[in-house]
């Protein structure tokens, strides 16, 4: 018998032998090893992404946001740490809530900001003491205005411009030797419908200078009013200074049957373990919420306008009296009409010190910036001059009219129920015959509308990075009303980035047509002067017109297609107005000679 043959038989009989044990410990060895550099090296892979994901949550938040590396791993290992989200991704806090601001500026930015900041630079304000005095501040009923004498001498002709001196006086009829009062002045002919807005010159020394172009023939009625004497711009400057979180809005956070409601901003005071952070990623947009006891940021369901949190001293309102000191005209020293005659042929005509965006004749706008406003008076006009268009309209109220507007007038467009809720859209209306698409999508926060999804506050500058555009495609923005009661940076931040948005689209599809509308004077109730006088109205017009200068965009003049018309101001412009605007719109869609008139590089 062999050595194997015995080792075979020995281990059939359960007999084991050292040559056997010795080969079964090798193996035995050897799977030991490996286990451990398998261990090992799982170890190691994990705690490198353990620590990866902890170095990208502290350094990629704070170095902009840029969070993809971030996302892919915790998608990889999901953990209690990174909830599925449900609403909204909160980013965290990049900064302490005690040091943000509603006045910051990106670096990049700041220059523009400071320029633009400089450009609507308001003259000097006397100061308001405690116990002022309103004897000494600006009365318009012992104020006067008064025609000046046409240069050169003669008679008034269309073309030349009209000069009137106004002298602002106190309630004590002493003239006032500062300047900063908000004046309005506009000529016109109710018989014809004519009117057109006047530019006001501050002299800083208690006088003005109204200039008018004469743009019809026959009579022309000049109208001044005082809208708020300078004492008044004082206490507004210093109100948006003091409280520029006075507007305040509301959030739902919703899991099964808990729900709290906390208070957002666009910046909110407390350590930034306390708040939410709801930036956005693209645009870098502030807003925050205040986080709840027992829920976390991503159960953020909605979004409401909250409130004013500012009461006005008693004596302050003096400043703010319907009747006695705003939106009150101011009374002639003598003939407040001219005539204005035919124009010169031999084009002896003044020289034009300034140009208005137009004026109102038979009621109609009449653009003075080489468009012609084409009249579309019925729905078929309308019809044939959409069709086969996609019209988007983005903004706030004021251009959600237009959509209002459109529906009513024209019947074969049809509004399509999306289900949403009161007045915050988004809105869809479709001519399927004549292949039209009209839209409304409001912007994002800070926006004050009735309760509406966290999820459809988004930010225009996002929504134009998913549009194609292209020669059948019509934009129209509206953004300003929901900002006046903001230090004027806020809206610059919004505004600016909405322009390389703008710039962007046009970049990819120059055909596109963009019509930025500006804001526009409202009507004068006390509750409402301290988050959207007209003075904070007025900051907007003029920085939406500085920032989209030079830009591919046509401009929407509504301050002066308001300040031109005598029906009386509003933050919803009435029918007439807004039919003219609408006619404003049509005309850049459907121009003359079938060219877009919108390639006129921002044209004012």
């Amino acid at each position: 018998m062999t050595v194997r043959t015995t080792m075979e038989t020995k281990a059939k009989n359960g007999i084991k032998t050292p040559l056997l044990n010795e080969g079964r410990g090798s193996k035995n060895r050897c799977l030991m090893k490996c286990s451990f550099i398998l261990l090992f090296m799982v170890l190691s892979v994990v705690s490198f992404m353990l620590y990866y994901m902890d170095f990208n949550d502290q350094s990629s938040f704070i170095s902009g946001g840029k969070l993809c590396i971030f996302r892919k791993i915790t998608n990889i290992i999901p953990t209690k740490m990174a909830p599925v989200p449900t609403t909204i991704t909160p980013l965290r806090p990049t900064e302490p809530a005690s040091v943000c601001s509603f006045h910051s500026a990106s670096p990049e930015n700041a220059t523009e900001v400071n320029l633009l900041k400089e450009s609507i630079a308001w003259p000097e304000t006397p100061s308001v003491p405690p116990g002022f005095s309103l004897n000494d501040t600006s009365d318009p009923a012992h104020s006067t205005f008064t025609i000046l004498p046409r240069r050169g001498g003669g008679s008034w002709h269309v073309g030349d411009q009209l000069e009137v001196l106004i002298k602002v006086s106190d309630f004590r009829g002493r003239p006032r030797k500062s300047g900063g009062d908000l004046l309005y002045a506009r000529l016109q002919n109710r018989a014809v419908f004519a009117g057109v807005a006047g530019k006001v010159f501050d002299h800083r020394n208690g006088s003005y200078t109204a200039v008018f172009s004469l743009l019809w023939e026959g009579d022309a009625q000049v109208e001044v009013s005082l809208v708020h004497p300078s004492e008044g711009i004082t206490v507004l400057a210093k109100v948006t200074q003091e409280y520029p979180d006075r507007a305040y809005f509301l959030s739902v956070f919703r899991s099964g049957s808990i729900s709290e409601t906390v208070r957002c901003n666009v910046c909110l005071k407390g350590p930034k373990e306390k708040l939410c952070n709801y930036t956005d990623l693209h645009t870098g947009e502030p807003w925050f919420c205040y986080k709840p006891n027992k829920l976390t940021c991503d159960k953020r369901i909605t979004h409401v306008k909250g409130g004013v949190i500012f009461k006005p001293k008693f004596n302050k309102n003096q400043l703010f009296q319907s009747g006695v000191n705003m939106k009150v005209s101011i009374p002639s020293s003598g003939p407040s009409s001219i005539n204005i005659l035919p124009k010169l042929k031999d084009g002896a005509n003044e020289i034009v010190k300034t140009k208005p965006a137009g004026y109102y004749y038979q009621g109609a706008w009449q653009a003075l910036d080489g468009t012609t406003v084409r009249q579309f008076n019925n729905a078929t006009a309308r019809t044939q001059c959409l069709k086969g268009k996609v019209v988007h309209l983005y903004g706030d109220s004021t251009v959600r009219q237009f959509f209002e507007f459109l529906i009513q007038t024209t019947p074969d467009i049809k509004k399509f129920d999306l289900k949403s809720p009161g007045t915050a859209g988004p809105y869809l209306a479709l001519d399927y015959k004549n292949n039209i698409l009209l839209t409304y999508r409001c912007h994002g926060t800070p926006i004050l509308y009735t309760p509406m999804m966290a999820v459809e506050t988004r930010h225009i500058a996002t929504e134009l990075r998913t549009v194609a555009g292209g020669p059948n495609t019509v934009i129209v923005i509206s953004v300003w009303a929901h900002f006046t009661s903001f230090p004027i940076e806020v809206y610059i931040r919004r505004l600016l980035n909405i322009k390389r948005a703008v710039v962007e689209l046009l970049t990819r599809s120059p055909d596109t047509l963009v019509i930025i509308r500006t804001s526009n004077p409202k009507g004068s109730v006390l509750s409402e002067i301290w988050t959207s006088s007209d003075w904070y109205a007025l900051q907007c017009y003029k920085v939406v017109k500085e920032i989209f200068k030079g830009v591919n965009v046509q401009l929407l003049d509504a301050w002066e297609m308001c300040v031109s018309h005598h029906l009386p101001h509003s933050l919803h412009p009435q029918p007439p107005i807004i039919k003219n605007m609408i006619d404003v719109v049509l005309s850049h869609t459907c121009p003359l000679g079938g060219k877009q008139s919108g390639k006129q590089s921002g044209k004012q």
